[in-house]
C-alpha cells in the first residue's frame, strides 16, 4: 500500500485491495452454497441436517474468526507507522491465540453438541445428519483458524491477491472432495449431507498449507520474517489482540448469530420450510460478500491512512467504500426482485420448495440496502480500532429490537415463518443508522486528536 493524493488514486488502490477480497469471499461463500446446493440434490433430509449443522456452527466459527481478524487493523497501524519489524511477533502470538481458539471449540463442542441437538424438535434422520456434519468439521478447526491468522496477515499488507488465489484453489477441491463424498462417486463412500463436512475439513487443511507456503516463500511476507521464529506466548500480546479482537467477534457473532438462531427457532415448522429458508438465507449471504467485502477493505485502508495521521484520506475512503456498497445493493436487489424464481431453481427441484425459496428472496431484498450502510461502517470503525461501541449497538439492534419483533410476528401474526425475517430486517436498519451516527462521532474524535482535518502526506 501507498499513500495517495487525488480520488482517483484511492479508487484505483481501493478497487486493487477490494477486488481479490471480493473475489476471496464470494469464493468462501461458494464453499457454503455447493455444500448446501448439493446436499439438497441428494435429499431434502440432508438439506435441512446440513442446515442445521451450519446454523449451529457458523455464528461459532465467524465470532472467533473476527476475534482473529483483529490482527489485521494492528499489522496494517503498524506498516503505515513504518514499525514493519513488529509485525512477525504480532502474527506469531495470533498464532498462539487461535490454537486456544481452536481447543476451546472442539472442547465446547464434544461437551454441547448432543445436548443442543437433542433439545431441538428435529425428525430423527435430520438430527442425525447435522451431527454427523459437525463431527466432521470438528476435525477441520484447527487449520481453519490457523488460517484465518494468516490471512488476516496477508491482507493487512495489501496483497489480497494471495488470499485470492489461495481460496480460488480450495473451491475446486471442495467442489470435488463434495462430489465424491456425498454421492459416492468414483467408489468412495456414499455420504450425504456428512461428505459435505468431512470436504469442508479437509478443504481447511489445504488453504492452511498454501498459506503457509506464500509466507514463508513469497514478498513481502519473507522480508518481514513472518513464523522464522517461535515467539513465546506472551499474555500481554494476547490481551492487545483480544481488546480488539473480542468486541470485533462479538459484532460479527451477535449478527450471524441471530439469523442462525432463527433457523433453530423455525425447526417447529416443516422440514420443507426450513430448507426453504435456509437456501433463501444461502442465497442472501452470497449477496453479502460485497458490503462484507468492502467492509474488509476499508479497515486496511483506513487503518493504514489513521496510523500515518492522513485523517482526511481516511475519511476519502470511507465515502469510497459506502457510496460503493450503496450502490451495489441496488442491484442485488434487482437480482433478488426479477431473477428468484432462477435462484430458487439451484436449490431444489420440488416446485413447493422453490415457490417458498421465492417467497423468502424477496424479504431479502430488504436486507441488502441496510448491509450496504452498516456492514462497511463497521470496517471504518475497525480502521480506526474503534471496536467495543460496534459489538454494543450490534447486540441492541439484533437481540433487543430484531429478534423479538421476529418471533412475536412468526407466533402471533399470520405471518408465520416470514414474521422472522420481518424483525431480521428491522434490526438492521436500526443497526445501520446507529453505527453511522458512532462513525460520524469517531471522526471527530480523530480530527480534533490530530488537531484539525488536513491530510499529512
Amino acid at each position: 500500500m501507498k499513500p495517495t493524493t487525488s480520488l482517483g488514486q484511492k479508487t484505483i488502490q481501493f478497487l486493487h485491495i477490494l477486488f481479490p477480497i471480493l473475489i476471496t469471499q464470494i469464493a468462501l461463500s461458494a464453499i457454503a452454497f455447493f455444500d448446501t446446493n448439493m446436499s439438497g440434490r441428494f435429499g431434502t433430509a440432508d438439506l435441512a441436517g446440513v442446515a442445521i449443522g451450519t446454523s449451529l456452527w457458523i455464528p461459532i466459527q465467524t465470532g472467533l474468526s473476527g476475534i482473529l481478524i483483529g490482527l489485521t487493523p494492528i499489522v496494517s497501524q503498524l506498516l503505515g507507522k513504518r514499525r514493519d519489524g513488529e509485525v512477525a511477533y504480532k502474527v506469531m502470538q495470533g498464532i498462539w491465540l487461535s490454537l486456544i481458539v481452536s481447543l476451546f471449540v472442539l472442547a465446547l463442542g464434544a461437551v454441547a453438541l448432543g445436548p443442543v441437538l437433542g433439545f431441538m424438535n428435529l425428525e430423527p434422520s435430520v438430527r442425525s445428519i447435522a451431527f454427523r456434519f459437525l463431527c466432521a468439521i470438528s476435525f477441520g478447526v484447527i487449520p481453519l483458524f490457523g488460517y484465518t491468522v494468516l490471512r488476516s496477515c496477508i491482507d493487512a499488507t495489501g496483497q489480497t491477491r494471495v488470499s485470492m488465489f489461495i481460496t480460488l484453489i480450495a473451491l475446486p477441491v471442495n467442489v470435488g472432495l463434495n462430489y465424491l463424498l456425498i454421492f459416492g462417486h468414483l467408489g468412495f463412500p456414499r455420504m450425504g449431507g456428512v461428505g459435505a463436512g468431512v470436504a469442508s475439513a479437509i478443504t481447511y487443511w489445504v488453504i492452511f498449507g498454501a498459506a503457509l507456503l506464500f509466507i514463508f516463500r513469497a514478498e513481502p511476507f519473507k522480508n518481514l520474517q513472518i513464523l522464522r521464529k517461535l515467539h513465546a506466548l506472551s499474555p500481554a500480546a494476547i490481551k492487545e489482540q483480544l481488546l480488539i479482537g473480542v468486541p470485533i467477534g462479538f459484532s460479527i457473532f451477535f449478527e450471524t448469530a441471530v439469523f442462525s438462531t432463527v433457523t433453530l427457532l423455525m425447526s417447529r415448522f416443516d422440514t420443507m420450510t426450513i430448507a426453504a429458508h435456509q437456501a433463501a438465507i444461502n442465497f442472501a449471504s452470497m449477496l453479502y460478500m460485497i458490503p462484507l467485502s468492502i467492509c474488509m477493505s476499508l479497515t486496511i485502508l483506513v487503518g493504514f491512512e489513521a496510523g500515518s495521521g492522513r485523517l482526511k484520506d481516511a475519511r476519502q475512503y470511507s465515502l469510497l467504500g459506502i457510496g460503493s456498497a450503496a450502490s451495489m445493493s441496488l442491484v442485488t436487489a434487482l437480482v433478488l426482485l426479477f431473477a428468484g424464481s432462477h435462484v430458487a431453481g439451484l436449490y431444489s427441484t420440488d416446485p413447493k420448495v422453490i415457490a417458498l425459496i421465492k417467497h423468502f428472496l424477496i424479504y431479502a431484498i430488504f436486507f441488502q440496502i441496510s448491509d450496504a450502510i452498516a456492514t462497511p461502517t463497521q470496517g471504518i470503525l475497525r480502521g480506526y480500532k474503534d471496536v467495543n461501541p460496534a459489538f454494543i449497538i450490534c447486540f441492541i439492534a439484533y437481540w433487543i429490537v430484531g429478534l423479538p419483533i421476529g418471533y412475536v410476528l412468526a407466533e402471533h401474526t399470520d405471518l408465520g415463518a416470514y414474521g422472522y425475517w420481518v424483525g431480521l430486517i428491522t434490526g438492521l436498519a436500526i443497526g445501520a443508522a446507529l453505527l453511522l451516527k458512532r462513525l460520524f462521532i469517531v471522526q471527530r474524535r480523530f480530527a480534533a486528536q490530530y488537531g484539525g482535518p488536513q491530510t499529512e502526506n
